[in-house]
């Protein structure tokens, strides 16, 4: 009797119900088929390679999926890009390593620029976001042969290979080491040797992964003569120990370099290296190493000069440095610089041979694409004030044309634009008009065809070939019908996107979607999905996979389901929209978000305000926490997942680029931190999180329990052992998280009008 008791206490969620209610049946089916039977995932038109200028192109058919240890056997197929012509380029059986092994099962592949040789990586293993270590093969398109790189190296122990701009040899990352491997004569040189677990060369450190997307950290110079790379030295940056208690039968270290908001990161330096071997020459960039980044390197095109983006440790300045590739001595040609924060610049395209280069700038209030000469003496913006630039897609130098991204009359839209480069006359949209919702495009390097995909938030997505500029459909390459007969009866025209307003009247865009059946005379509860941090955004026309079908199930079963995008996010509303939360992360989002939400009830009477609810991922978990803390009257029941309950915990590059060191705005970051507000909680709460996650620590949740618990406060929570930040890892993960989200809401916020 005693030991039953005892278990029936431990086995209770913290201060919450010992038994927690079954789901609905049909709402518990639905769940399943979206996270455990994949009934509703989207097929992509994925590996796709543009060949021979854009004349044809070349994609993976037959096995399954991306993961390359569950697909079998794929035939590299070569289409014709104006006639459809298919022919196999290389067969899966031409991918033995020996005669009676099975074929390689290809993770991805790149060719070389004569389309002699192929590139094939296989048994991947992943390296914190991405499969980035593995096996490399070269297929010889001549003789048939195929061979594997590295000697005798371990298995799924390279890294990043890339051909040489000749293709003759192969660059690759061993053990934070770089080498280059001969083709003809299979020779590796050894370009650097001082590789270790503090010194890294070819790759990145944790942080600049993470928030920079710096993994392959090093470049062929156009010659094929030179390397240029990114070294690390991680020496003195505080190290984070997760546990991982559950693969043995005692706990195992792993101790990630990885640095916390006002502390030390890791020394960078950018060094040339000849590709047949010799000493490197490291560029010289002014100041304290570890107190400023490198963002980006890349080459000039006459293979004499790297050019680096070179930021200042707030990120408020970044300057393009021209650095001379034999002698080291380096000149600033352009600097771009603003009161809160400049962003990394991904469109940089030398023009005119090298005499001009792109940028992405906000100095004009808005993210406009410039050309800056190469001495920076010049500028001038090519694009209009008064629409976001969001992605930079081609440069067409002979033609004297821009690509690009924009939605200037709709902020959750994205469509492609095209400007003269000598900013003459008015944009031009090429997608068609009567096809709202978000495009993406890959562009064939001789400028006439795209790969075309066009998605919208009740629509699956469709890819096909079109011709530029007129944007005629020539083909189509995956339509998803399929997918689109199994959503069709959770669509129903149940979904709208609207605007309203937040704190001080600022204008927001929100999307809703209503129960089967609604009824505007009964009121239903609502559910609040947020993220609300500059990271990203949540009401965009697009479709948005596994997540959107878990709410429109929720949906199904009596809920609305409503989100809004909060100034701070990287909405293309103008830099104002955008910065106005510098120094302040976490306070605009939960007034804003708030101010939505009162103001939608009130607009919309059947909004039940005794039945809300909110919950968010990530930076929305923190969101989701500020909201249940600061406005509990108005948020009776919260799910906050992975969340960051104190912003000095997070990292260094993220966390001061928005909100400054903490030495110097520790009353901003105590504004922004969950953690300070706890004393607000009335409501229920759940918290969730993955004691494996190395990106947003699980110390935050511990020090969130201890503040709960001082304070007397009930919630609840999960820890899933060992799960990353997508806590997707293990079979029926996300299944079970999911059904937990949905069991929490069904629990305290009954569903259905009344």
């Amino acid at each position: 009797m005693r030991f039953s008791a005892l278990v029936a206490l431990a086995c209770a969620p913290v201060w919450g119900q010992a038994i927690t209610p079954r789901l609905p049946e049909a709402l518990d089916a639905q769940l399943k088929r979206i996270f455990l039977k994949d009934d509703f995932s989207a097929k992509t038109f994925r590996q796709a390679r543009w060949v021979e200028s854009g004349a044809a192109y070349t994609t993976l058919e037959g096995g399954g999926g991306e993961d390359d240890s569950k697909t079998g056997p794929r035939d590299i197929v070569r289409y014709d890009t104006a006639t459809g012509e298919r022919s196999i380029l290389v067969a899966a059986t031409a991918l033995k390593p020996a005669p009676d092994a099975a074929p390689l099962s290809i993770r991805d592949y790149t060719w070389s620029a004569d389309g002699q040789r192929l590139l094939i990586f296989t048994n991947t293993k992943r390296v914190w976001r991405q499969n980035t270590r593995g096996d490399y093969w070269v297929w010889e398109r001549a003789s048939g042969a195929l061979r594997k790189l590295g000697g005798a190296v371990a298995p799924s122990s390279l890294m990043f290979a890339k051909f040489s701009p000749d293709g003759g040899r192969v660059a690759y990352v061993h053990n934070n080491n770089i080498y280059v491997e001969d083709l003809r004569t299979s020779a590796a040189t050894q370009l650097t040797s001082d590789g270790s677990a503090t010194t890294i060369n070819g790759t990145s450190d944790w942080v600049y992964e993470e928030e920079f997307a710096v993994r392959d950290g090093f470049r062929w110079s156009p010659d094929g003569k030179s390397i240029a790379y990114w070294q690390f030295d991680t020496t003195g940056v505080g190290e984070f120990t997760l546990i991982n208690n559950t693969d043995g039968l005692y706990p195992r270290l792993i101790r990630i370099p990885y640095p916390k908001s006002g502390t030390k990161n890791s020394a960078v330096r950018v060094g040339v290296v000849p590709a047949k071997g010799g000493a490197t020459k490291w560029m010289d960039v002014p100041g304290d190493s570890r107190e400023q980044y490198i963002a980006r390197v890349e080459w000039s095109p006459d293979s004499k000069q790297v050019a680096l983006q070179h930021l200042n440790r707030q990120q408020n300045r970044n300057d393009l440095l021209l650095a001379d590739a034999a002698t080291g001595k380096t000149e600033r040609a352009f600097r771009d610089e603003d009161q809160a924060w400049v962003d990394v610049v991904d469109d940089f395209h030398w023009v005119d041979g090298g005499g001009q280069f792109t940028w992405l700038s906000e100095r004009g209030g808005w993210r406009q694409a410039w050309i800056v000469s190469r001495d920076g003496q010049s500028s001038r913006a090519v694009t209009p004030v008064g629409a976001d630039v969001v992605r930079f897609l081609r440069l067409d130098d002979q033609e004297q044309w821009i690509y690009y991204i924009a939605s200037p009359d709709n902020a959750t839209q994205r469509y492609l634009w095209r400007m003269r480069l000598n900013g003459q006359g008015k944009p031009e949209r090429l997608t068609p008009a009567n096809q709202p919702g978000t495009h993406s495009y890959s562009i064939a390097p001789n400028g006439r065809w795209a790969f075309h995909t066009w998605s919208s938030f009740d629509r699956p997505p469709l890819t096909e070939l079109v011709s530029l500029p007129e944007h005629k459909a020539v083909r189509t390459l995956e339509d998803n019908a399929e997918l689109r007969q199994a959503v069709a009866p959770t669509l129903e025209n149940r979904s709208e996107f609207f605007e309203v307003k937040g704190a001080n009247g600022v204008a927001m865009n929100g999307w809703m979607i209503k129960p089967r059946g609604f009824d505007a005379s009964k009121k239903y509860p609502v559910l609040v999905h947020v993220y609300g941090e500059p990271a990203g955004t949540t009401v965009n026309d697009a479709w948005s996979g596994s997540r959107e079908m878990f709410h429109r199930a929720l949906a199904e079963a009596g809920y609305v389901v409503v989100s809004f995008d909060n100034r701070g996010t990287p909405a293309p509303k103008g830099r104002d929209w955008r910065k106005v939360v510098y120094g302040e992360v976490g306070v605009a989002s939960s007034e804003d978000q708030t101010a939505a939400l009162r103001a939608l009830m009130a607009e919309r009477r059947y909004l039940d305000p005794e039945r809300t609810a909110v919950w968010g991922w990530s930076g929305g978990g923190s969101n989701t926490l500020n909201l249940m803390f600061r406005s509990p009257d108005v948020y009776k029941t919260g799910m906050s997942v992975a969340p960051v309950p104190d912003q000095e915990l997070y990292d260094t590059i993220y966390q001061e680029r928005y909100m400054g060191v903490p030495q110097t705005n520790k009353a901003g970051y105590d504004r922004g931190s969950p953690i300070r507000f706890a004393e607000g909680l009335k409501g229920n709460l759940l918290i969730v999180h993955g004691t494996g996650d190395d990106n947003v620590h699980y110390q935050g949740l511990e020090r969130l329990i201890n503040r709960l618990v001082e304070l007397g406060k009930p919630f609840d929570m999960m820890a899933y052992p060992n799960r990353s930040h997508a806590i997707s890892e293990g079979e029926g993960t996300s299944y079970h998280i999911y059904g937990l989200l949905a069991r929490y809401l069904w629990q305290h916020v009954p569903a259905g009008g009344k």
